[in-house]
């Protein structure tokens, strides 16, 4: 049996606690999520809330149990941040987000690349399909209707099982074509039979008919579906009254299953894409990128840089890191610019010359290639840094918004390359990246200024 023992904290340090405990105490009684911060403002740690006040101040009481970890944690805490949110399972996808970009050093958990689940609806197809998945950025769902994150697979894979039945849409893979006559000999699946899929894949539903109800059931996964949990509890009332036990039961799970679609991140507060799904053929991407810029070795690390204007004066830059074509999240950075405001050249100057000082006197390698989020002043701007090192990097390239034109180091003219082209598709993927990671702070924080952690 084994005994807990408390650990205690470093006793010149309760005055400070007992600070930081009054202040929780009078945070507002919401859900949220708070990041506490050491002596260099720096997010060390990570944490959701169902009521705000009650879970920070629970830290900083003399009787806390916090055990090894978190009493060491607490040693270093000098203050908090705390951002209020819609609902605990707002609050679980904040802690989720944040956790992953800032890479905190105190939270053990949600460091890695899962996700949380997407509801995909292949409008692009004759006959859409409905489907879940964690990587709604992959290829096959290109041109897809993405609904989510959501908090709960279980909830979404039952409300989806229910739903099926009454709206009677295909979740599986094949590839459907109205024009494809063969279809008249093909056997449905079992969901035909049972009502639960109209049958496209059999040609026993036009495509007109089969789109109306798709069209219904994206109205209804974006409404409030009040009518449709109505007369389900009305039936488990009925039920209930019947002592109809188990049918009540089952009932009022799909009650809560299709009260837990509310439960998910809306794409107008920027919470998508927020997979780690990137470009689909990263090897292809590579090879063609290599081919257009005239490099003799294969491209294998690439950094991106963005420059992002936060809360109208508030200006940040960050690196990401791509090695195979893949993101390498630890080596992401965040810097925030310490010497203009709302100068985009400058600041890319102050980001490149902080990123890459030690590559320019030989203490590190550069990368293959150097990509920069903008177009030729911007290049500009970052080979003025370049040139006043002394050991230069092997391909630096700027890629600009809308016209997608790839800028170089060696030439004068952009080079255009067609919207399918395996190596701009990837550019844009990473180019992507690095907007997503200067940007999403700004979307999360509300306009609160907690940009200390990547200094």
């Amino acid at each position: 049996m084994q005994v807990s023992r408390k650990i205690e904290t470093m006793p010149e340090r309760r005055p400070k606690l007992d600070e930081l405990l009054a202040k929780a105490r009078s945070l507002p009684k919401t859900p949220g999520v708070y990041l506490m911060k050491d002596a260099q403002g720096r997010v060390i740690y990570v944490g959701k809330a169902g009521s705000l006040p009650n879970r920070v101040s629970s830290y900083f009481v003399p009787s806390a149990d916090l055990g090894v970890r978190k009493t060491q944690m607490l040693d270093l805490v000098e203050g908090f941040d705390t951002i209020e949110c819609e609902g605990e399972w707002e609050a679980l996808l904040t802690e989720n987000r944040l956790i992953k970009d800032i890479h905190p050093r105190f939270n053990a958990r949600l460091t890695d690349d899962k996700t949380f689940p997407y509801l995909v609806i292949t409008m692009r197809d004759d006959f859409p399909g409905v489907f879940i998945t964690r990587q709604p950025n992959d290829e096959e769902f290109r041109g897809a209707k993405v609904l989510g994150p959501f908090t709960s697979v279980y909830a979404l894979k039952e409300s989806i099982a229910l739903l099926q039945r009454v709206f009677k849409f295909r979740t599986c893979h094949l590839e459907i074509r109205d024009d494809d006559d063969r279809r008249r000999f093909f056997r449905p699946c079992l969901l035909y039979p049972i009502k639960q899929c109209t049958g496209p894949c059999a040609a026993k539903v036009s495509k007109e008919a089969y789109r109306a109800d798709i069209d219904r059931f994206v109205r209804f996964i974006e409404s409030k579906r009040s009518v449709m949990l109505r007369e389900l509890r009305q039936e488990m009332a009925e039920a209930s009254a019947k002592q109809e036990y188990e049918r009540a039961a089952t009932l009022r799970d799909q009650v809560k299953a299709i009260e837990k679609l509310d439960e998910r991140g809306k794409a107008k507060q920027r919470w998508q894409p927020e997979a780690e799904g990137f470009y689909a053929d990263p090897r292809k991407g590579l090879e063609s990128l290599r081919k257009t810029l005239g490099m003799e070795e294969p491209i294998r690390c690439l950094e991106a840089i963005d420059i992002a204007h936060l809360q109208g004066g508030e200006t940040v830059g960050s690196k990401v890191c791509f090695v195979d074509g893949r993101p390498l999240k630890n080596e992401y950075r965040r810097y925030k610019i310490q010497t203009v405001t709302n100068d985009d050249y400058s600041a890319i100057k102050e980001v490149v010359s902080r990123r890459y000082r030690d590559a320019g006197v030989g203490q590190e390698l550069y990368p293959d290639v150097i990509l920069i989020d903008g177009g030729l002043g911007q290049l500009h701007a970052a080979m003025s840094v370049f040139e006043s090192l002394d050991i230069k990097p092997p391909m630096v390239i700027s890629l600009a918004k809308k016209e997608e034109l790839i800028y170089t180091q060696a030439r004068s003219e952009p080079i255009r390359l067609g919207r399918e082209n395996p190596g701009l598709r990837l550019c844009q993927a990473i180019r992507d990246e690095a907007h997503r990671f200067a940007q999403h702070y700004h979307h999360i924080l509300r306009r609160k200024k907690t940009l200390g952690e990547s200094e």
